[in-house]
């Protein structure tokens, strides 16, 4: 991706944050200078890869494959030692246009709740015993403690407000219903590790490569510098 999709993703999740007030906290809003400047007192948000973030799941058309988001708070899995949280919480935007792929997590939970903005569909599988996706059982999903049980590779349709529940195996993606505008989603879940819990159905990257078309409007979650001495 060019630095210069990736800044103007960006500043459109930040806009989409302030419409429907999802206040963020401050480290969002530090520059990649001032990261310069910032001892060993953040390295929670180093070492957890809170912050900003973005994929093109390394298929280079983001405007139809890919989303952004804010890991605002997370554990970390490798070292619960320091960082005991068992818990993460994100915001995740996507366009009208765009789509994440069909995954599953083996030990991450999730709630998934619309904050804003269109509707949101997610398609549903159950996976096999060898992990590919169940094209036959119906699959029993809970939205906002309502069980529900749809269809095989059903879409699940999330409003303003709704949430479902995803859990570990359970194979998922998402898209936006058409007409309805850009989506701002909230994600509550346990723990997250991007770098080892994503079973994606074909399998896809994850980071973007980046062509550097211009200075970087915020850093990604994989892109501080060590901490200042």
């Amino acid at each position: 991706m060019k630095r210069s999709e990736i800044n103007q993703a960006l500043k459109e999740l930040e806009a989409m944050c302030k419409k429907y007030h999802c206040f963020l906290p401050e480290f969002c809003s530090f520059t990649p200078e001032e990261w310069k400047t910032k001892g060993h007192d953040y390295d929670e948000i180093r070492d957890c890869m809170l912050g900003w973030d973005i994929t093109d799941y390394g298929l280079g058309d983001f405007n139809k494959v890919g989303f952004s988001l804010i890991t605002i708070r997370n554990g970390n899995q490798l070292h619960p030692e320091q960082y005991p949280k068992s818990y993460a919480e994100k915001l995740l935007y996507l366009r009208e246009s765009q789509y994440s792929p069909m995954h599953f997590h083996w030990n991450k939970m999730e709630d998934i709740i619309n904050r804003g903005g269109g509707n949101v569909l997610i398609k549903v599988y159950q996976s096999l015993p060898d992990e590919e996706i169940d094209y036959e059982r119906d699959v029993t999903v809970h939205m906002d403690g309502h069980a529900i049980t749809v269809p095989a590779g059903a879409q699940v349709k999330l409003c303003p407000g709704d949430s479902i529940t995803i859990t570990p195996y359970l194979y998922h993606d998402f898209t936006v219903e058409p007409g309805g505008g850009a989506v701002l989603l909230g994600e509550v879940s346990r723990c997250n590790d991007d770098d080892t819990d994503n079973r994606f159905n074909p399998p896809v990257g994850r980071f973007p490569a980046i062509e550097e078309d211009e200075a970087p409007y915020r850093l990604l979650c994989n892109e501080y510098p060590s901490a200042a001495e």
